[in-house]
């Protein structure tokens, strides 16, 4: 599970997120949802270890990220909301080093599967340079997979890909969840939340001011049985 207590993180004089707490079972996606600077990224990066928190605790699997971040972080898989790869790799070589750092069993076999369920048969030679934004998309995507982590930790996963990938991806994560990860989405697509996830929380201003299913987010709302947008624009102050 993702463990997240009185998490707060300031740069400077500014603060990102303040004192928020929640928490992720196994086989539950959250979706994280909030205007732009509401602090998403920021406790993502944080969540994962890229950032250390200003105060607060985040443990994976009872595992604390700042005490011992290589035991957290082994258990953990994250996407950026832009694909990172390495210049010289090519996608196949991206694989194997994934799998080299995190010991994985069968890494071939998986590895096939994922390519084709990420449509990259047939480029397994390419560089970087030599794929679009959605391949490199989805080249994160199949790294990210690949050891079969118990956090899963997106953010934006859909950008760059195309129709089929979309959808691709939305089962890939409903059956991360299926084999019992805790996944975290992060998401301006409302739709895709509303869709795939169990549980959603708001955050403005740093500040979580929703967290639970959407009926009962609807319910907090006043509002049942409307969209998950309507309760976002009210619950954010961007319904006017």
């Amino acid at each position: 599970m993702i463990a997240v207590h009185e998490l707060t993180k300031d740069y400077g004089r500014a603060r990102a997120v303040d004192a928020l707490s929640f928490e992720v079972r196994p086989g539950e996606i959250l979706g994280l949802i909030g205007p732009n600077g509401a602090g998403k990224t920021s406790t993502l990066r944080c969540v994962v270890g890229i950032h250390r928190a200003t105060a607060g605790t985040v443990a994976i699997a009872g595992r604390d990220i700042a005490r011992d971040p290589v035991a957290a972080k082994r258990l953990v898989a994250f996407v950026a909301d832009e694909p990172h790869l390495f210049e010289h790799l090519t996608v196949a070589e991206h694989m194997r080093l994934t799998a080299r750092l995190y010991d994985v069993e069968g890494a071939d076999v998986k590895t096939t599967r994922l390519l084709d369920e990420m449509e990259l048969t047939g480029r397994e030679r390419s560089l970087p340079a030599e794929l679009s934004r959605g391949m490199k998309q989805k080249v994160v995507l199949a790294c990210a997979f690949l050891h079969e982590p118990k956090a899963l930790v997106l953010d934006e996963p859909l950008t760059g890909l195309d129709p089929l990938g979309i959808h691709r991806m939305k089962l890939s994560i409903v059956a991360a969840a299926g084999r019992g990860a805790a996944v975290i989405v992060s998401s301006h697509l409302l739709h895709l939340v509303e869709e795939i996830c169990t549980r959603i929380l708001i955050l403005n201003r740093g500040v979580k001011v929703a967290d639970g299913t959407l009926a009962e987010l609807a319910a907090q709302a006043s509002a049942e049985g409307t969209t998950l947008e309507r309760i976002f624009l009210g619950m954010t102050g961007a319904g006017g």
